[in-house]
């Protein structure tokens, strides 16, 4: 549990990470050796995992993006493990949920085009064992995106 001042350097860092601890210090209304001291502790109790930068996809080149239902045969430790290996090593899969429902997991998955995303599919996801059922849904628009957390 993170406290209120901590939130608002948090919520400044979502913002923009790349602002100085000067310019952190200021905009949540503490001192820069403060400001310092609470983020390096954020960092190290692991609330703060890293920096990184936001890629607006399209403009890099991947304007076709999808949800993936996935349902597995059965969920032996065997089917499960490989799954979730396999799916760890692919770049076009950006986030993968367990999930309850009438899916087992739940993909996001970013690709070039159609063709890049039945290649996806033709020659990595219809191989792996254990894979009962994959339906897609076609992402048409972006409305709200983003992992920052609501403070």
């Amino acid at each position: 549990m993170v406290e209120e001042q901590d939130e608002k350097i948090l919520a400044e860092l979502q913002k923009d990470g790349r602002a100085t601890n000067q310019q952190l210090a200021d905009t949540v209304g503490m001192s820069t050796s403060a400001c310092w001291r609470r983020v390096r502790a954020l960092e190290e109790s692991g609330v703060i995992e890293g920096y990184s930068a936001l890629v607006k996809r399209e403009a890099a080149g991947f304007a076709t993006s999808a949800i993936l239902h996935v349902s597995l045969e059965r969920h032996d430790t065997t089917f499960v493990d490989e799954f979730v290996a396999r799916v760890m090593q692919r770049r076009e899969v950006l986030e993968c949920f367990a999930t309850t429902g009438d899916a087992d997991y739940h993909l996001r998955v970013v690709v070039r085009d159609m063709d890049a995303y039945n290649k996806f599919l033709d020659e990595f996801m219809f191989r792996i064992p254990g894979i009962r059922h994959v339906r897609t849904n076609v992402i048409l628009k972006e409305i709200k995106t983003g992992v920052a957390l609501p403070f």
